[in-house]
């Protein structure tokens, strides 16, 4: 394992090595599963399923139980060199506190996923060990060729930036650098308080949503806001805000807007559009690892 300033680096990944594919969450066919599993081993390695997938208990993979053996399980197993989550939807939060971490901090490993895996992400995160926001297995054949091209050069320990064009007018141009983290912002709403939640200050948090209501949007920063979570970031990076609601009654700003208006007192950068969430192109991102984030008048360059 890498020291990265203060944050461990899980080893980077071979060709015969072996990732675990688990779901912390929601229910998966291993026919679901193909196009994953053939793209590990276009890259060169090799996969095994734990035993939630093709397991059931209402929309769960499985029982609490069953999900929390067999995460356990690929966690303390040494010839697993990566974890990558199966699918997302609901239910790591149910099983976190009943996972032991222990062989992990001494061996860590890139945990992959993001969505609800944003519970293992922030958890993770406050042992000091970088992990791997990005897409889960399901639905990886629909994403960029990008989205997984990204998922492969972080795992193999390969040079990695993310470039795209700028649409926003909401950050002043310049160079910035400071640890990356955040996820789902409905998830990390929901850790707030717990052993769980994320210490900010001084981070640049990139959040992403999906089929929310505007204004719970505006409720869940609010909370943020007034627990002190957005006070001393470095800058916010915004992802896809994707499929937004609203009331008859309309709320009257975009999900973006809400974000920019309650922060804009604390004059730091904030960034939209930003290529990951739950939309077509949805690039790794490596939480935990510092970054430097820079801004020019008509592209945005995040590197790694």
């Amino acid at each position: 394992m890498v020291l990265n300033r203060f944050m461990i680096t899980p080893k980077k990944l071979q060709k015969g090595d072996t990732v675990a594919i688990v779901s912390t969450a929601r229910k998966i066919s291993k026919e679901e599963l193909k196009p994953a599993i053939q793209l590990l081993e276009s890259w060169g390695l090799k996969a095994v399923l734990g035993k939630t997938i093709g397991a059931e208990e209402n929309q769960f993979a499985g029982s609490n139980a069953l999900r929390v053996a067999d995460f356990q399980e690929m966690l303390d197993d040494t010839n697993i060199k990566a974890i990558w989550c199966a699918r997302g939807g609901y239910g790591t939060v149910r099983i976190i506190d009943k996972l032991d971490f222990f062989a992990f901090k001494k061996n860590p490993k890139w945990i992959v996923g993001y969505s609800d895996v944003t519970v293992l992400h922030s958890h993770i995160h406050n042992f000091g060990i970088e992990t791997l926001h990005a897409q889960m297995c399901l639905e990886i054949e629909n994403k960029t060729v990008e989205t997984a091209e990204s998922i492969r050069k972080v795992l193999f320990g390969e040079e990695y930036c993310i470039e795209f064009e700028r649409t926003d007018s909401f950050a002043s141009l310049g160079i910035l650098k400071g640890e990356l983290i955040g996820g789902n912002l409905s998830v990390l709403y929901s850790l707030v308080g717990s052993t769980s939640e994320m210490k900010t200050d001084g981070k640049i948090l990139f959040i992403e949503d999906l089929d929310e209501m505007l204004y719970h949007v505006d409720r869940m920063m609010m909370n943020l806001k007034r627990s002190g979570y957005l006070k001393n970031l470095k800058a916010i990076v915004i992802g896809g805000m994707t499929e937004m609601k609203d009331n008859k009654v309309y709320f009257g700003k975009t999900a973006e807007e809400i974000i920019v208006d309650l922060v804009k007192e604390y004059n730091y950068p904030v960034i939209a559009n930003f290529p990951a969430g739950h939309i077509k192109d949805n690039r790794a991102l490596i939480f935990g690892r510092k970054v430097e984030l820079e801004i020019e008048t008509n592209k945005v360059v995040l590197k790694f």
